[in-house]
This record gives C-alpha cells, structure tokens and sequence, in this order.
C-alpha cells in the first residue's frame, strides 16, 4: 500500500504547516516500520502509513518535498539553531567569577548626584566663643573629637608622677585644665590631679606651683588665691613661704619693678592678680580686692595672727572663695572668661569642716578652679601625729615640747588594724603613709590640683631620731620612696561609692570592720623570770602571769574571727593596697594569739609540777622560741602567720605594710623554758659614805641660766 499524494497546491496558496483544524495530527517516524498515534487507522486527505509497508516516493512526492516543510536542510538549519540556543542559555546560567588579585586594592568615588537627598546631622555641637582651631586640639565642647582629647583619657590629666604601672595615675604632666574658656563640670569629670607628691620643703612644692602658674598664665590673665592655716603650728611654713614670693613673682614676670605704670593699667591687663585668705574657726578675706603689689602682698602675710582655737576650716574656706570669684569664671563677651583661678592652700592639718569637702568639690569642678594644696604626710592609719612645737614669740621658753595635731588618715575609713608591739598603740614608731589627708588630698584630686606631703626631714633609706625632727615638723621616723608607693594609693571615692565597694568584697569589708574596733594588745614585756622559794610562792607567780595574759586573749579572738572571712577572697583581690593590707592585718593577729596562748600553756606546764634538771638551780627562765611545743594547732596557726607575714615582706617590698610585717616576724612565736639558780640571800648593798656630798651646790654659770629663764605659756591648740 503506497502513501497517497496530495496535489500540488497553487503556487500562489501557502502551504499548510498542520492538519486542518478538527482533524488530528498525524506522526510519523521516517525510516521505521510499526505505526504510532491516534491516526494510524485514520486515512485522511494526506493518506496515513499502512503497517508493514515500505516507503517509496514517486517522481512527483519528491519535487513537493523539495519545496515543503520537511526538506533535508531545512532541518539541518532548525536543529542548529537549536543547540545554538541550548549552548548560549546554558552559558548564560553559569555564574562568572574574574580573577581577583588579592593584593590589589581599587578605590571607587562615584560623582555625587546633586538630586541626592540632603541628610541632615541631628546633633550638632556649637559654641558662640572664636577658636584659631579644630578638631581634638581646638576650643569645642567635649563632644568634639573626644576619643582623642587628651584631658578625656582614662589617664589623669595631671597624672601621678610616681607611677610604676600605666594606671589612672600616670607620669607628670603639665595642667591643661584651662584649654577652653569656661571649664564646666563635664569636661572636668575623667580629668584628675597628682597626690603623693613628697618634698623635703616648702620650697620645692613652690617652685612646682610656679611652673603650673606660669602655664595659666600663657593662656589667659590668672587669679591665685593663697588660703594659709592661722595655726601655730604652720607659723614656720608660713614665714618661708613668705620669704619665697620675692622670686616667686620675679619669674613670673610681674614684680614691683616690672610691672605697668598705673595710668596705664587696668585689672584686665595686669598677666597675675594675688589674693590671701586666712582660716582657722573662721575664714577671713584679707585682700579686699586682687593686687599685684608684692610689698602689699608680703605685708598681709606678716599680719596674720595665730588663731588659737585648734579649729582649722579649709573647705569652708574653699567653697567661701568660689563664691567671691567665680565671677572671673563668667564669659565676658566673646572673649570668655575674665581670667583664671587658682587656689593654693597652705595647711599641716586635715581640717575640721570635712562636712563641706563635697560641696567644695563640686563648685571647684563647676567653674574649673584647680586646688592644690601644701601639706604633710599622713601618718600611716592614724588619726594624731605629734608636732615638735617652740613658742614661736622669743620672749618665751624655747625648749622643743610635743603636741597632738590632726594629720590623718589617709583613707576615708581606717584600713590598718590597731595592734601594738609595746603594749600602747600610741606609743607605736609614726609611719609615713605616703599620701596626705584624705579630705584634703581628695579636693586636689577631683579639681585636677597637686597635693604636696611636705616633711622637712624626709629620708627614705634610714629611720629618722626623734632628735632630728625639726621645728613644727610632725614626728614620723620612717619614709618610703613614693614610686613605690604609687601602686598603694588610697581610692579617693566619695563615702557612698567608697562603702560599695567595701560591701562588695568580704576581704574589703572584714578589714575595714576590724580596723575600726578599739586597739588591741598582744605580749608586750609579759613576765619571763620564776624563781622558786615554795611551791606555793612559784604557782602563785606563775598563775598572776596566766591572768595577765589571759586578758588579752578575747579582744585577739575577735579580731581573727573579724577577719577570718576575708580569707578566701584573697586570690581574687586585685588592689595592691588592700591585699598588704589584710595579710598584715591577719598575720600579726593570729601571731599575737599564738605568742600570747603559747606563753599562757607554758606557765601551766611548770604548775603542773615539773622539775629542775639541775638540784642547785631554782629559777625557771621563759625565752622566745621558733619553735612550738604545744600542740599542733598553734603550730598550724603559726605557721600560717608566718606564711602570711613573710609574703607581705616579700610581695610588697619598702612599703608601711613590709615594715611592720618585717617587725613581727623579728619577734619568735614560741617559747621555751631554761633555768638558772638566783642567790636567795644577796649581801646588802651599801649606802653612800660619810665623805659624799649628796647635794651638791649648782656651779654659779649654772645658777645665773636658771634664774635667767624664760617664762614658759601653754601650748596653744593646734
């Protein structure tokens, strides 16, 4: 059966690409035998394919083919076209990735577009004051470029000069406090000042406030204020410093002789103006107005009388001189402020007013007013120190006498347990701490001043005599170099701040609560020397000894029990200070308990009936011992004593807390018991012969200085 032929269409008609609509298509696999589709039975107008049948086309299919849609290269063409295309898509679905020259680094600005959208910057710091400069070296507020202010730094902007490690202490530098007309308090808040900063005299802690004085005035006209203490006993202090204004105000630039005529003058031109308050029970404003006469200036310095009332004001003082010149303080204009201000206070006393040291601080930081101020030293954990007082009036007796005077502490609460190698506290060798009052050096710290331990006798390699303190100097017989003591620095907190972070360490707080109960006592000259006449006579002996030392041992089993929770926070305290502190504290607390319990179980050995290994002796003799017999707990509690003490020595070299550390472990822990024989009967001793004179006439010279001696007044409070 043959494929029928359509005939050929008019060359003018198109020829169809499918079957006519409503018939069915028609598929056809050339070259193959079989049938497929629904039209394999079906024999429309184009025929359909026969099963078993071969395929020849005549003459006259071939020329239609020739010319139809199924022509040899028309499906070459389509089946080109085909992969061409799945050869492009497919391409075009695989990512392209260029190779990137890791060390190349390309740049791209884009032109702005002027229709872009303006943002606008919300907060905007300005200042109605000119600046000649920007950025962190300009004039602006503290919001401008801050990160790298200098005066913004965790460092202090005049940082300790005694610094061993980068902390907030630092090294020395220059007061920069002034870099913008008016200092308010936010651009005071990280900027903190110098303490422990130790002299031998006035005269260097002058020469230093000098410099920083200087450095104000390169900047604008400055006002200093002296504040100086009416006491006695600053009378010596107040004469040398007196005696330095000469050259004080000659290398400043403005002496008597340099300074501008007064026609052509006015308070606004003269570079420093002086002002001199005096305080006592009262605060006194002796300049009515600022001067720069220095006659004028000495004199006020020679009139100021001694207030004798033992009542020292000095932040009452402070705060009454922030009100009488913070108007200088004021922008005047567009130039800012009128000038600067300094306060210079001149003191050998903490102050009685530490009710104002807030508000003293405050204001000071408010209108950027630096307080420094000349000091002493703080004896270390006390309260009183003893001054080397002469009437300053020659008219009256010169003899050195010693009096009380407020120097201390230097922490706001007591940090140093009080426990005695003599048997009185107070009667303990005067220790240095390294720092001033707390109040006061605290005022300086905060409004980013100096404080100035002044000690005329300072001596950091030996232990100074009594003999060798000087006129109105306090009597403190050991110093330590204040690089070393810069690491010890007492946290100069406000009291609310402080006591949180008491609270917050049971080291912290088991220290403080036990250095703020009563003295206590340990073994100071305990009876060591028995002899025997009886039995009787010897027990007796014997139990009066136990008595004595059996009152000591309850106040020393409170103060251990006080401490004893500090123990197991010791590895996480990271002060210095604080650590000295405790293991000093609890290591001669549990020595003194060992000392004093130990010689209390040695008496009771000898009452229990022991006896000589010698017939002849009769006296029992009780010597300190490294060495504990009896029993091992004390031998643990000493041991841990030891342990403690000796790491203090060792971890915190040339310091108060080494010092006292070293002292205790000089004196042994245990005892032991020797014997001797003492002659019961000794001859008499004889009296004076017949040929003696026993009161012998004073020489005349003798007779003549004692009828000539002045007067002797009391000493007055200081």
């Amino acid at each position: 059966m043959s494929i029928g032929t359509p005939p050929n269409p008019p060359n003018d008609q198109p020829v169809p690409l499918g079957p006519p609509a409503g018939e069915d298509r028609v598929t056809a696999d050339v070259g193959t035998t079989g049938h497929s589709g629904p039209g394999a039975e079906h024999d429309g107008p184009h025929g359909g394919i026969a099963p078993d049948c071969d395929f020849e086309p005549d003459a006259e299919e071939t020329s239609w083919d020739d010319e139809g849609l199924f022509r040899e290269d028309t499906t070459a063409v389509l089946g080109s076209v085909l992969f061409h295309l799945i050869v492009v898509l497919t391409l075009a679905l695989m990512p392209v990735r260029p190779k990137v020259d890791e060390e190349a680094v390309v740049l791209v600005s884009s032109r702005p577009d002027p229709d872009d959208e303006v943002r606008l910057i919300e907060n905007v710091v300005s200042s109605d004051e000119p600046t000649s400069e920007i950025g962190n070296q300009g004039d602006s507020s503290a919001d401008m470029a801050a990160a790298s202010a200098e005066m913004f730094a965790s460092i202090a902007e005049i940082p300790n000069p005694i610094e061993v490690e980068p902390v907030d202490r630092g090294q020395i530098m220059v007061n920069k406090m002034f870099a913008q007309s008016v200092a308010p308090l936010d651009r005071l808040e990280d900027a903190k000042g110098t303490v422990g900063e130790g002299t031998q005299g006035v005269a260097g802690a002058v020469d230093r406030i000098t410099f920083e004085i200087l450095r104000s005035v390169e900047e604008r006209p400055t006002l200093v204020v002296w504040m100086f203490d009416q006491s006695g006993s600053l009378h010596r202090q107040r004469g040398e410093i007196r005696d330095r204004f000469d050259r004080i105000y000659q290398e400043l630039g403005v002496a008597a002789e340099g300074r501008l005529s007064p026609s052509s003058r006015s308070q606004g031109d003269i570079p420093i103006l002086t002002s001199i308050i005096g305080f006592g029970s009262g605060v006194r404003l002796f300049t009515e107005e600022p001067t720069d006469d220095l006659n004028e200036i000495k004199s006020v310095l020679d009139a100021i009388e001694i207030d004798s009332s033992g009542v020292e004001r000095p932040f009452t003082a402070v705060t009454s001189a922030v009100d009488q010149y913070r108007s200088l303080r004021r922008p005047r204009g567009t130039n800012g402020p009128q000038r600067n201000v300094m306060f210079i206070v001149v003191t050998d006393e903490r102050g009685d007013d530490t009710d104002q040291l807030e508000p003293a601080i405050e204001s000071c930081r408010k209108w950027g007013i630096p307080v420094h101020v000349i000091g002493v030293p703080a004896p270390f954990g006390r309260e009183h120190a003893l001054v080397k007082y002469v009437d300053p009036d020659p008219e009256y007796d010169q003899t050195p006498r010693w009096a009380e005077v407020d120097q201390g502490p230097e922490s706001l609460l007591p940090e140093r347990v009080k426990i005695d190698f003599t048997g009185n506290f107070e009667q303990e060798p005067v220790i240095d701490s390294g720092f001033g009052p707390y109040g006061l050096t605290r005022l300086c710290y905060e409004t980013g001043g100096i404080f100035f331990t002044v000690h005329p006798n300072r001596n950091v390699s030996r232990r100074v005599n009594r003999g060798e303190i000087a006129e109105y100097a306090s009597q403190i017989e050991y110093f330590f170099d204040p690089n070393v003591m810069a690491q010890y620095r007492p946290e100069y907190l406000a009291p609310k701040d402080y006591v949180d972070r008491v609270k917050a360490s049971p080291l912290r707080q088991s220290l403080v609560t036990a250095a703020q109960m009563r003295p206590a006592s340990g073994l100071s000259r305990p009876t060591t020397r028995f002899v025997k006449r009886s039995d009787a006579q010897l027990v007796g002996a014997l139990t009066r000894a136990q008595q004595d030392a059996a009152k000591l041992t309850p106040r020393l089993d409170i103060l251990l029990q006080t401490l004893e929770p500090g123990m197991a926070a010791r590895d996480s305290e990271t002060s210095p200070r604080w650590k000295a502190g405790y293991d000093l504290s609890m290591g001669r607390v549990m020595a003194q308990k060992v000392r004093t319990e130990g010689y209390n179980l040695m008496l009771a050995q000898i009452k229990r009936g022991q006896s000589f290994e010698e017939k002849e002796n009769n006296t029992w003799v009780l010597e300190p011992s490294n060495a504990i017999t009896v029993g091992s707990k004390w031998e643990r509690e000493a041991e841990t004593a030891r342990e403690l003490l000796q790491g203090v020595v060792r971890d915190h070299p040339d310091t108060p807390w080494a010092l006292l550390a070293k002292k205790e472990l000089d004196v042994p822990l245990g005892w032991k018991w020797t014997e001797e024989f003492t002659d019961l009967d000794p001859p008499a001793e004889r009296g004076p012969g017949n040929n003696n004179n026993n009161n012998p006439r004073p020489p005349r010279d003798d007779e003549r200085r004692m009828l000539e001696k002045r007067p002797q007044r009391p000493i007055p409070k200081l």
